[in-house]
C-alpha cells in the first residue's frame, strides 16, 4: 500500500501536458530546434553542397588565393627570388599604390580602358540586344545565323586577329574602300584611332557570346504581351521599347557587367593588334602594364598594387551599371 501511495503521489505530482526529460536532459521541442537550425544552415537541399565542393575549391584556389596573396605583395616591397631562398621584404604601406597611381603610363592606361568601355559596353549591348531580338523572330535558317554569329567567339583570338589586321593595315581592304577618306596614319598605327578599332574588333568577335544571353532571355516574355501590344495598335519599336527591353532587363545587367570585366581585362587583343600597346601606349591596357611590371621588369609588388586598383574600380563601375541598367530593388 506505501508503495502505491508513492508511486499514485508521484505521478500526480506533474502536470498534464508535461513531457517527461529525454536522456540527456533535453525536451523534444529543442531537439527539434536544433534539427531545423542545422537545416537552414545547410540549405534545403545538403546534397548540394557536396555537388558544389569541388568548384568552390576551385575559386578559392584560383581565385580567391591568389587575389588575397596579390593584396599582400601589395603592401610589401616584394621580388621575386630563387626557389626555397629567404630574403626580407618588409612592409612598405602604400608606397606601392602611389607610385602606381602618380606613374603617367598607368593613367594614360585607364584612360584607354574608358575610350574601350564607352565605345564596346554599348555597341555590345545595343547590338547584341536587337540582333537576338531579330534572331528570335528569324523562321528559316534560324540555326544557321545563330551559328554564325557564336563562331567569332570561339575561334582564337590568334586566327582572327590576322584578318582584321589584313583589313585595317595601310594597304589593306577597308582603305582601299575608302579611298582618300582612309585615315593616315592607319587604323592601327593611329594614336586616336587604335583603341576604338580594338573596341570594334573586341566587340564583332564577343558578340555571339551576348546573343545568346539575350536569346536565353527573350524566351521567358509571354508571347501574348506582344499580342496584346499589336492588337493595341502598337508598332515594332514601341513593341521593342515597351516590352522586349524591360523583359531582358536582368540579362542587359549581366551583359553589361560581363562586357565591363572583359574590357578591364584587355590584354590580348591589343598585344596582338597593336604590337603590345602603341602606338606609344595608345592602346595600352592595365593588365599590359601588369604583366610587363610584374613579368618584365620583375616588380611583382607594383604590379599587383595596379591589380588592386584595377578590382576596385570594375567593382565600382559594376555597381554603378546594376544602379543605372537594373533600377532599384524593392
Amino acid at each position: 500500500m506505501s508503495l502505491r501511495s508513492a508511486d499514485g503521489g508521484a505521478a500526480s505530482g506533474q502536470t498534464a501536458g508535461e513531457s517527461t526529460p529525454q536522456a540527456g536532459g533535453r525536451k523534444p521541442e529543442d531537439r527539434r530546434t536544433a534539427a531545423r537550425k542545422r537545416k537552414n544552415f545547410l540549405g534545403r537541399q545538403p546534397l548540394g553542397l557536396l555537388f558544389s565542393a569541388p568548384y568552390v575549391i576551385y575559386i578559392l584556389g584560383v581565385l580567391a588565393f591568389p587575389l588575397g596573396y596579390a593584396v599582400y605583395i601589395s603592401f610589401h616591397d616584394y621580388f621575386f627570388t630563387a626557389p626555397k631562398v629567404k630574403v626580407d621584404r618588409p612592409f612598405v604601406g602604400l608606397e606601392n599604390y602611389i607610385t602606381v597611381l602618380t606613374d603617367p603610363a598607368v593613367q594614360r592606361s585607364f584612360a584607354n580602358i574608358g575610350i574601350f568601355l564607352v565605345i564596346n559596353v554599348p555597341l555590345t549591348v545595343g547590338l547584341s540586344l536587337v540582333l537576338a531580338n531579330a534572331l528570335n523572330r528569324v523562321t528559316k535558317l534560324k540555326t544557321f545565323f545563330r551559328v554564325s554569329y557564336y563562331v567569332p567567339y570561339v575561334t582564337a583570338s590568334v586566327a582572327v586577329v590576322g584578318v582584321w589586321l589584313f583589313l585595317f593595315q595601310q594597304n589593306g581592304l577597308v582603305n582601299s574602300v575608302l579611298g582618300p577618306l582612309a585615315p593616315n596614319p592607319s587604323w592601327l598605327v593611329n594614336s586616336w584611332l587604335a583603341m576604338p578599332t580594338v573596341a570594334l574588333f573586341v566587340t564583332w568577335k564577343q558578340l555571339g557570346f551576348f546573343i545568346l544571353l539575350y536569346l536565353a532571355a527573350l524566351q521567358n516574355i509571354p508571347e501574348e504581351l506582344y499580342e496584346s501590344a499589336a492588337v493595341d495598335g502598337g508598332s515594332k519599336w514601341v513593341q521593342f521599347w515597351n516590352i522586349t527591353v524591360p523583359g531582358v532587363r536582368s540579362a542587359s545587367v549581366l551583359v553589361t557587367l560581363l562586357a565591363t570585366i572583359t574590357g578591364a581585362n584587355l590584354f590580348t587583343e591589343p598585344y596582338l593588334l597593336t604590337g603590345g600597346g602603341g602606338p606609344d601606349g595608345a592602346s595600352t591596357s592595365p593588365v599590359f602594364l601588369m604583366y610587363q611590371m610584374g613579368i618584365l621588369q620583375g616588380n611583382p609588388d607594383l604590379a599587383a598594387a595596379l591589380g588592386v586598383v584595377l578590382v576596385i574600380g570594375v567593382l565600382l563601375i559594376a555597381l554603378i551599371q546594376k544602379r543605372l541598367v537594373g533600377g532599384k530593388e524593392d
